[in-house]
Protein backbone atom coordinates (compact mmCIF):
# COMPACT_ATOMS: atom_id res chain seq x y z
CA UNK A 1 0.00 0.00 0.00
CA UNK A 2 2.03 3.66 -0.77
CA UNK A 3 2.18 5.52 2.26
CA UNK A 4 0.00 7.95 1.30
CA UNK A 5 -3.03 5.84 1.32
CA UNK A 6 -2.44 4.27 4.37
CA UNK A 7 -2.25 7.39 5.92
CA UNK A 8 -5.38 8.93 4.53
CA UNK A 9 -7.52 5.84 5.76
CA UNK A 10 -6.02 6.04 9.21
CA UNK A 11 -6.54 9.91 9.40
CA UNK A 12 -9.99 9.22 8.33
CA UNK A 13 -10.90 6.72 10.16
CA UNK A 14 -9.53 8.50 13.32
CA UNK A 15 -11.84 11.55 12.26
CA UNK A 16 -14.64 10.04 11.02
CA UNK A 17 -17.55 10.90 13.46
CA UNK A 18 -16.05 14.71 14.10
CA UNK A 19 -15.21 15.09 10.14
CA UNK A 20 -19.52 13.50 9.33
CA UNK A 21 -20.93 16.00 12.65
CA UNK A 22 -19.34 19.00 11.16
CA UNK A 23 -19.66 18.67 7.75
CA UNK A 24 -22.71 17.02 6.93
CA UNK A 25 -24.89 19.31 9.42
CA UNK A 26 -27.90 21.19 7.96
CA UNK A 27 -25.98 24.50 7.60
CA UNK A 28 -22.80 22.80 6.54
CA UNK A 29 -24.96 20.92 3.46
CA UNK A 30 -26.95 24.20 3.07
CA UNK A 31 -23.35 25.57 2.18
CA UNK A 32 -22.17 22.87 -0.33
CA UNK A 33 -25.87 22.86 -2.05
CA UNK A 34 -25.96 26.68 -2.84
CA UNK A 35 -22.25 27.61 -3.38
CA UNK A 36 -20.82 24.33 -4.76
CA UNK A 37 -22.85 21.83 -6.21
CA UNK A 38 -25.72 23.98 -7.75
CA UNK A 39 -22.60 25.90 -10.11
CA UNK A 40 -20.55 22.16 -10.43
CA UNK A 41 -23.73 20.28 -11.86
CA UNK A 42 -25.78 23.09 -13.28
CA UNK A 43 -25.20 22.29 -16.90
CA UNK A 44 -25.60 18.51 -16.51
CA UNK A 45 -27.89 16.19 -17.47
CA UNK A 46 -27.74 13.34 -15.39
CA UNK A 47 -30.67 11.34 -15.05
CA UNK A 48 -29.95 7.98 -14.75
CA UNK A 49 -26.65 8.53 -15.73
CA UNK A 50 -23.40 6.57 -13.70
CA UNK A 51 -22.03 8.55 -11.52
CA UNK A 52 -18.81 8.06 -9.55
CA UNK A 53 -19.07 10.31 -5.90
CA UNK A 54 -15.33 10.11 -5.88
CA UNK A 55 -13.35 10.34 -2.30
CA UNK A 56 -17.48 10.08 -0.83
CA UNK A 57 -17.06 9.68 2.86
CA UNK A 58 -20.71 9.41 4.08
CA UNK A 59 -21.94 10.29 0.31
CA UNK A 60 -22.71 14.29 0.99
CA UNK A 61 -22.66 14.71 -3.05
CA UNK A 62 -24.98 11.62 -3.34
CA UNK A 63 -27.67 13.18 -1.57
CA UNK A 64 -27.56 16.30 -4.01
CA UNK A 65 -26.90 14.33 -6.84
CA UNK A 66 -29.87 11.14 -5.89
CA UNK A 67 -32.53 14.50 -5.07
CA UNK A 68 -32.03 16.80 -7.83
CA UNK A 69 -29.90 14.61 -10.90
CA UNK A 70 -31.59 11.25 -10.16
CA UNK A 71 -28.42 10.00 -11.07
CA UNK A 72 -27.47 6.43 -10.33
CA UNK A 73 -24.52 7.04 -7.69
CA UNK A 74 -21.40 4.94 -6.46
CA UNK A 75 -19.41 5.94 -3.85
CA UNK A 76 -15.73 4.73 -2.90
CA UNK A 77 -13.91 5.61 -0.47
CA UNK A 78 -10.61 4.34 1.43
CA UNK A 79 -12.03 4.61 5.13
CA UNK A 80 -13.89 1.64 5.96
CA UNK A 81 -15.10 3.87 8.55
CA UNK A 82 -16.69 6.37 5.87
CA UNK A 83 -17.52 3.44 3.42
CA UNK A 84 -20.12 1.72 6.58
CA UNK A 85 -21.51 5.14 6.89
CA UNK A 86 -21.92 5.61 2.90
CA UNK A 87 -23.67 2.31 3.11
CA UNK A 88 -26.16 2.51 5.61
CA UNK A 89 -27.25 6.28 4.33
CA UNK A 90 -27.41 4.82 0.79
CA UNK A 91 -28.00 1.85 0.81
CA UNK A 92 -29.91 2.09 -2.60
CA UNK A 93 -26.37 2.95 -4.03
CA UNK A 94 -23.20 0.58 -4.60
CA UNK A 95 -20.16 1.41 -1.97
CA UNK A 96 -16.36 0.42 -2.68
CA UNK A 97 -13.61 1.31 -0.19
CA UNK A 98 -10.46 1.47 -2.16
CA UNK A 99 -8.43 3.75 -3.14
CA UNK A 100 -8.88 6.74 -5.82
CA UNK A 101 -5.52 5.90 -7.34
CA UNK A 102 -6.17 2.07 -7.90
CA UNK A 103 -10.34 1.39 -8.07
CA UNK A 104 -10.28 -1.79 -9.45
CA UNK A 105 -13.61 -0.68 -11.16
CA UNK A 106 -13.61 -1.14 -14.91
CA UNK A 107 -12.27 1.00 -18.05
CA UNK A 108 -15.06 3.56 -19.09
CA UNK A 109 -17.60 2.52 -16.47
CA UNK A 110 -18.92 6.34 -15.37
CA UNK A 111 -20.64 9.11 -17.43
CA UNK A 112 -19.45 11.58 -14.62
CA UNK A 113 -17.24 11.19 -11.64
CA UNK A 114 -17.36 13.80 -8.87
CA UNK A 115 -14.67 14.55 -5.77
CA UNK A 116 -15.68 17.89 -3.75
CA UNK A 117 -12.73 19.24 -1.25
CA UNK A 118 -11.17 15.37 -1.67
CA UNK A 119 -8.43 15.77 -3.99
CA UNK A 120 -5.99 17.68 -2.18
CA UNK A 121 -5.91 14.80 0.40
CA UNK A 122 -3.95 13.23 -2.30
CA UNK A 123 -0.35 14.36 -2.84
CA UNK A 124 2.27 12.94 -4.12
CA UNK A 125 -0.04 10.27 -5.88
CA UNK A 126 -2.39 13.29 -7.28
CA UNK A 127 -1.46 12.54 -11.18
CA UNK A 128 -1.99 8.82 -10.40
CA UNK A 129 -5.83 9.51 -9.21
CA UNK A 130 -6.25 11.63 -11.94
CA UNK A 131 -4.69 8.75 -14.17
CA UNK A 132 -7.49 6.66 -12.78
CA UNK A 133 -10.22 8.81 -13.05
CA UNK A 134 -9.69 9.48 -16.78
CA UNK A 135 -9.62 5.44 -17.09
CA UNK A 136 -13.10 5.34 -15.31
CA UNK A 137 -14.75 8.10 -17.12
CA UNK A 138 -16.66 6.49 -20.89
CA UNK A 139 -15.54 9.37 -23.54
CA UNK A 140 -17.29 12.65 -23.40
CA UNK A 141 -17.45 11.49 -19.95
CA UNK A 142 -17.21 14.60 -17.60
CA UNK A 143 -14.91 15.07 -14.12
CA UNK A 144 -16.32 17.39 -11.93
CA UNK A 145 -14.37 19.04 -8.96
CA UNK A 146 -14.08 21.27 -6.11
CA UNK A 147 -10.93 22.21 -4.19
CA UNK A 148 -9.00 24.75 -2.45
CA UNK A 149 -6.22 26.16 -4.91
CA UNK A 150 -2.95 27.50 -5.33
CA UNK A 151 -3.26 30.83 -6.81
CA UNK A 152 -5.04 31.96 -4.01
CA UNK A 153 -3.27 34.84 -1.81
CA UNK A 154 -4.66 32.99 1.23
CA UNK A 155 -3.04 29.77 0.25
CA UNK A 156 0.58 30.46 2.31
CA UNK A 157 -1.56 30.60 5.34
CA UNK A 158 -3.38 27.29 4.63
CA UNK A 159 -0.70 25.51 3.67
CA UNK A 160 1.06 26.94 7.88
CA UNK A 161 -2.08 25.70 8.80
CA UNK A 162 -1.73 22.33 7.02
CA UNK A 163 1.57 21.92 8.71
CA UNK A 164 0.96 22.67 12.29
CA UNK A 165 -3.12 21.31 12.78
CA UNK A 166 -3.35 17.48 13.47
CA UNK A 167 -6.47 17.57 11.76
CA UNK A 168 -4.77 17.71 8.40
CA UNK A 169 -2.51 14.52 7.28
CA UNK A 170 1.21 15.23 6.20
CA UNK A 171 0.78 15.15 3.02
CA UNK A 172 -2.44 17.64 2.47
CA UNK A 173 -1.97 20.48 -0.25
CA UNK A 174 -3.90 22.86 -2.02
CA UNK A 175 -3.82 22.25 -6.25
CA UNK A 176 -1.94 24.08 -8.59
CA UNK A 177 -4.51 23.91 -11.34
CA UNK A 178 -2.58 25.75 -13.89
CA UNK A 179 -0.10 22.97 -13.48
CA UNK A 180 -2.61 20.48 -13.88
CA UNK A 181 -4.46 21.99 -16.84
CA UNK A 182 -0.63 21.43 -18.61
CA UNK A 183 -0.09 18.20 -17.47
CA UNK A 184 -3.51 16.59 -18.64
CA UNK A 185 -4.36 18.86 -21.59
CA UNK A 186 -4.37 15.52 -23.90
CA UNK A 187 -6.78 13.78 -22.10
CA UNK A 188 -9.05 16.12 -20.84
CA UNK A 189 -11.12 19.22 -21.94
CA UNK A 190 -11.61 21.91 -19.78
CA UNK A 191 -14.95 22.81 -20.04
CA UNK A 192 -15.77 25.06 -16.87
CA UNK A 193 -14.05 26.80 -14.11
CA UNK A 194 -15.36 29.04 -11.13
CA UNK A 195 -13.50 30.73 -8.35
CA UNK A 196 -15.56 30.36 -5.12
CA UNK A 197 -15.30 30.98 -1.12
CA UNK A 198 -15.10 33.38 1.04
CA UNK A 199 -16.01 33.90 4.99
CA UNK A 200 -18.96 31.23 4.79
CA UNK A 201 -15.99 28.63 3.34
CA UNK A 202 -14.06 28.95 6.06
CA UNK A 203 -17.01 29.55 9.05
CA UNK A 204 -19.66 27.08 7.53
CA UNK A 205 -18.21 24.94 5.73
CA UNK A 206 -15.19 24.19 7.35
CA UNK A 207 -15.99 24.64 11.11
CA UNK A 208 -14.69 21.89 11.83
CA UNK A 209 -11.11 23.15 11.67
CA UNK A 210 -11.38 26.40 14.09
CA UNK A 211 -13.13 23.47 16.34
CA UNK A 212 -16.87 25.71 16.35
CA UNK A 213 -19.86 24.03 18.62
CA UNK A 214 -22.44 23.19 16.40
CA UNK A 215 -25.21 25.24 18.61
CA UNK A 216 -22.20 28.08 17.54
CA UNK A 217 -22.53 27.30 14.24
CA UNK A 218 -26.26 27.32 14.05
CA UNK A 219 -26.35 30.87 15.45
CA UNK A 220 -24.04 32.41 12.74
CA UNK A 221 -24.73 30.68 9.33
CA UNK A 222 -27.56 31.97 7.91
CA UNK A 223 -25.93 35.12 7.91
CA UNK A 224 -22.31 34.40 6.81
CA UNK A 225 -24.19 32.43 4.14
CA UNK A 226 -25.86 35.61 2.76
CA UNK A 227 -22.40 37.20 3.03
CA UNK A 228 -21.37 34.97 1.44
CA UNK A 229 -23.23 35.06 -1.32
CA UNK A 230 -22.55 39.38 -1.34
CA UNK A 231 -19.00 38.66 -1.54
CA UNK A 232 -18.76 36.14 -4.06
CA UNK A 233 -19.43 39.35 -6.58
CA UNK A 234 -15.83 40.00 -6.03
CA UNK A 235 -14.50 36.30 -6.35
CA UNK A 236 -11.06 35.91 -8.97
CA UNK A 237 -8.55 33.38 -8.75
CA UNK A 238 -6.24 35.34 -5.72
CA UNK A 239 -9.80 36.40 -4.05
CA UNK A 240 -11.30 33.04 -3.49
CA UNK A 241 -10.50 30.15 -1.38
CA UNK A 242 -11.95 27.33 -3.84
CA UNK A 243 -12.09 26.40 -7.16
CA UNK A 244 -14.70 24.42 -9.27
CA UNK A 245 -14.16 22.85 -12.30
CA UNK A 246 -15.63 20.27 -14.65
CA UNK A 247 -13.11 18.81 -17.54
CA UNK A 248 -14.59 16.54 -20.39
CA UNK A 249 -12.85 13.52 -21.08
CA UNK A 250 -11.61 13.25 -24.63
Amino acid sequence: MMQAEGTQREHYNRIAADYEAQYGDPDGLAYREQFLYEPLFATLDLEGREVLEGLSGSGHATEYLLKHKKALVTGLDISDEAIASFKTRWPECDAICAPMTKSGLGDESFDCIVVVMGLHHLHPHLGEALHEIHRLLRKGGTFCFAEPHKESSFNRLRSMWYRHDSLFAENEESLDIEGLKLEFKELFEFKAEKHVGNIGYLLVLNSMIFRVPLWLKRLYSPALIRLEKMLSRFHSRTFSLAVICQWEKK
